[in-house]
């Protein structure tokens, strides 16, 4: 079994979460998302416990501190293992979020520019002056600063998150296609499984191209394959 992949549930039903995880009874981790949540998300955490699998809960908090502070509480009572907050939100609001978690096993995650944004949509349309670079790097260093346990990047940031802030976080990222899947969607920076975890990616979040498959979990074993781990 492989903990570097997640799988994200980015599906409607109940039924379509305990068909993937039935096809993919290897994988450990599972995302869930604001589509699936606000559907039927306490169901959907409830299953994955019983499953005994690992939850990591996508909601990507961004609001005032208190308010993110008691989302994070009522998020570790439903048991998750992993969520995520902005860390467009600040330095205070990432610190809440820590605060609300410590003393137990939950990991704070913060988000920096999401995978489908580039350069020209940061500046143009977000007033972000910096070079998507440079903004990556800045948010990064602020929210671990403020005590996240680790970050989402897209995958061609990872070498510069590892050079210049070590290897003590997570790294988990989405916007990842492997060799054998043609397409990347609305995804505006990607890379390959195998050279994400060779950059220092700890976790990669993998949606599509195993839920779209048409055998889920021989595309959830040839991914295990291509990044180099026992099935």
């Amino acid at each position: 079994m492989s903990e570097k992949i997640i799988i994200g549930l980015d599906v409607n039903t109940i039924d379509e979460v305990k068909k993937i995880i039935d096809l993919c009874p290897k994988c450990i981790w599972f995302k869930v998302g604001s589509q699936l949540f606000t559907r039927c998300g306490h169901q959907a955490i409830s299953i994955l416990k019983e499953k005994n699998k690992k939850i990591f809960l996508d909601l990507k908090y961004h609001d005032i501190p208190n308010t993110v502070r008691n989302a994070v509480v009522s998020a570790k009572s439903l048991g998750v293992d992993m969520l995520t907050v902005h860390a467009l939100g600040g330095s205070r609001m990432v610190g809440y979020a820590r605060e609300a978690v410590e003393g137990s096993d939950v990991k704070i995650i913060a988000v920096t520019i999401l995978t489908s944004h580039t350069e020209e949509q940061i500046n143009k349309e977000l007033g972000i002056t910096w070079s998507l670079e440079n903004t990556v790097f800045n948010l990064a260093d602020r929210a671990l600063s403020s005590g996240a346990h680790g970050l989402v990047c897209s995958p061609v940031e990872i070498s510069l998150l590892r050079k210049g802030l070590g290897d003590k976080f997570l790294i988990i990222t989405p916007g990842i296609r492997p060799v054998w899947a043609s397409d990347i969607h609305d995804q505006a920076r990607v890379m390959t499984p195998s050279e994400a975890i060779s950059l220092g990616a700890n976790m990669l979040v993998i949606s599509r191209p195993i839920l779209k498959a048409e055998n889920p979990r021989l595309a959830f074993e040839r991914l295990v394959e291509e990044i180099g781990y026992e099935k």
